[in-house]
């Protein structure tokens, strides 16, 4: 059984994918063959600078090693933000829907 490192324990896998994608589709995509879907159960801040920070209460959240892509209950926005240490999420960035995002190799033919 291979450990994760003490800093990425706090992970917890088998969250929920988006609709229409499996993690091996997620996976050839984004280029990351350790992308996982992410439990939901955690802290996930908006950094709304100039405004004040945002809590976001997470669907779907998607790991790609200290990235995370996060999608809110009732918002069709996604997230991008940083993992911390003890599973919290501080996202910097939006999305109008997961093929927008900035990462090109994340735009698979015949979708979006």
């Amino acid at each position: 059984m291979r450990l994760l490192p003490t800093c990425h324990r706090h992970w917890m896998t088998g969250g929920q994918l988006p609709a229409g994608w499996t993690l091996e589709e997620i996976r050839s995509v984004s280029g990351d063959r350790e992308a996982t879907a992410l439990d939901s159960d955690r802290l996930v801040t908006w950094l709304g600078w100039p405004a004040e920070d945002e809590r976001l209460y997470p669907e779907i959240v998607l790991g790609f090693h200290a990235l995370c892509l996060v999608k809110p209950v009732n918002d069709n926005d996604w997230y991008m933000g940083s993992l911390n240490d003890d599973g919290s999420v501080d996202c910097w960035s939006a999305y109008a829907d997961l093929y927008l995002w900035s990462w090109p190799v994340l735009r698979p033919s015949g979708r979006g």
